[in-house]
């Protein structure tokens, strides 16, 4: 029996765009059924009116900074930022203070995640030599990374690459990957610091750099003993596409997948005018690669988008350009960005739906999120597309207090489920400790 029906939603199905009901008991969808279908009269209604009503995002890369850095966001404002912008499952990122490289580490975050965030959540477990693979696996990880192959505290030589690569395969996990090549950025960064000019910055991490990386990650895995699952993350070059799309559809015979993250699609070198040391990012602002990157989104090159969401304080990002911290917020903005431009024609909403939904939860193995089905998880978005309205930073929810896609137009939900329950409706709804911990497929109860 139902507890909760949303009536006259209207939903992409295999048939194209039909009003429904969804029919909703302990958090689960129990049935989608066409308009005009029997409600049961114990359950509460809410009456879509006929709205949009998508299956929630499912954002496979976020950094909400707890524990650590919790001035630049946490658990409960990362995950309103989310709701509100129709993420309802996050994965976090594991470079967090300590970093996750182990049960004890692991546990902080898990606790603390569990007690704030209002929306299910995975943890990745960190890509370096020091941490505890098979432990991590056991606790439940979604993933491994990312594993920075560029310069940086984190990153890792070419023989620790190819050992976290065997472990991670061994153990049936996917090892996702920040695609730069190390010592290309340290050998142009030092060459060029002595310019300040925040522009110069993508001149210190030109595209060869992130094409050099791809190409190499990806043949170190067809030589490996034991295959192994890579996911690269924020895809920003032509030249990385051209070897993707090389090692895709020709000789790759091990799958791999890959992202593109929003500022890489909504931003370029451009905007260094506007955005100064704010537009700094891991890969940095490309010049000549936003059409490139929206074809491959298109044709199915680029198989899912995530936000890279990575906030940093309005102080912290005011600093010069080398000592500025790289990221930005994004984990509100995306859908709202992509809704606006399916409007415009340049994305259809089904590929929206695949790479935001259904797909990332298909990679990362989260069973039951991403679909508006039978069984499934009953995380829904419902909005209204005539309502169109320029991102503005007082309307946000990220503790970081500004954003890179300030005047921009975007669609935003009018309500957001998690498991049934309403999160967002205009204004947070979500109560503190409502996320779930989403286990990865090594969890072990012992």
């Amino acid at each position: 029996m139902p507890d909760l029906i949303i009536k006259d939603a209207k939903v992409l199905l295999d048939s194209g765009l039909q009003h429904v009901n969804i029919a909703i008991e302990d958090g689960k969808i129990l049935k989608v059924a066409k308009v005009g279908a029997h409600i049961s009269s114990g359950a509460e209604v809410i009456n879509a009116r006929g709205m949009l009503t998508l299956p929630g995002v499912v954002d496979a890369h976020v950094h909400f900074r707890d524990p650590g850095f919790t001035h630049k966001e946490d658990w409960y404002t990362g995950s309103c930022a989310a709701a509100a912008g129709g993420v309802t499952t996050v994965i976090d990122q594991p470079n967090t203070a300590p970093p996750t490289i182990d049960k004890k580490s692991f546990n902080l975050k898990l606790k603390s995640a569990k007690r704030k965030s209002i929306i299910d959540f995975g943890i990745n477990g960190g890509g370096v030599p020091s941490a505890n693979l098979r432990e991590l696996w056991a606790l439940g990880v979604t993933a491994f990374g990312e594993i920075f192959m560029a310069d940086g505290d984190l990153s890792v030589s070419d023989s620790e690459l190819s050992d976290l690569l065997k472990s991670i395969g061994e153990l049936g996990g996917v090892a996702s990957i920040h695609a730069e090549n190390g010592e290309l950025c340290s050998h142009f960064t030092e060459e060029l610091r002595r310019i300040r000019r925040p522009e110069i910055y993508s001149r210190a991490r030109p595209n060869i750099c992130e094409a050099i990386a791809i190409e190499q990650v990806l043949e170190m895995q067809e030589e490996l003993p034991v295959p192994v699952r890579i996911h690269i993350c924020h895809l920003s070059t032509r030249e990385g596409i051209g070897v993707v799309r090389r090692m895709k559809y020709g000789k790759k015979e091990v799958g791999f997948t890959c992202e593109v993250a929003p500022h890489h699609l909504f931003l370029d070198h451009k905007d260094w005018e506007r955005l100064g040391t704010f537009g700094k990012m891991n890969p940095p602002l490309r010049k000549r690669c936003m059409q490139h990157l929206w074809n491959a989104l298109n044709d199915g090159t680029i198989d899912i988008m995530a936000s890279d969401h990575a906030p940093h304080t309005e102080e912290e990002k005011r600093a010069e350009i080398w000592d500025a911290p790289a990221g930005v917020p994004g984990v509100e903005t995306m859908l709202p960005l992509m809704l606006h431009s399916v409007k415009q024609n340049l994305i259809p909403l089904a590929r929206v739906i695949e790479t935001m939904s259904a797909k990332p939860a298909q990679i990362f193995r989260l069973d039951d999120k991403g679909q508006i089905r039978e069984g499934y998880d009953a995380d829904l978005v419902l909005v209204d597309t005539s309502n169109i309205r320029r991102i503005t930073v007082d309307q946000l929810h990220s503790k970081a207090g500004w954003t890179p896609f300030e005047g921009r137009e975007g669609i935003f939900p009018e309500l957001v489920l998690s498991r049934g329950e309403v999160v967002y409706d205009g204004e947070i709804a979500g109560k503190k400790g409502h996320g779930r911990f989403l286990r990865g497929k090594g969890y072990v109860d012992v």
